[in-house]
């Protein structure tokens, strides 16, 4: 339960700056962000995995 609570707290960073976005009507940056933050948690996730070779060849 700790470590749910734990990774809510982490994505709620992801939440503000959404929410910062929407407030100020910059929508069109809304996918720009999204897709950063996607790209950062997959190389977060990926790292000393078996995964990392397979992502290594996508940059």
């Amino acid at each position: 339960m700790q470590a749910l609570k734990r990774a809510g707290e982490r994505f709620n960073v992801a939440g503000e700056i959404f929410a910062f976005l929407w407030q100020r009507k910059l929508w069109w940056m809304m996918p720009m962000v999204f897709v950063i933050l996607v790209v950062g948690m997959l190389l977060v996730l990926a790292q000393g995995s078996a995964i990392a070779p397979f992502i290594y060849t996508l940059f």
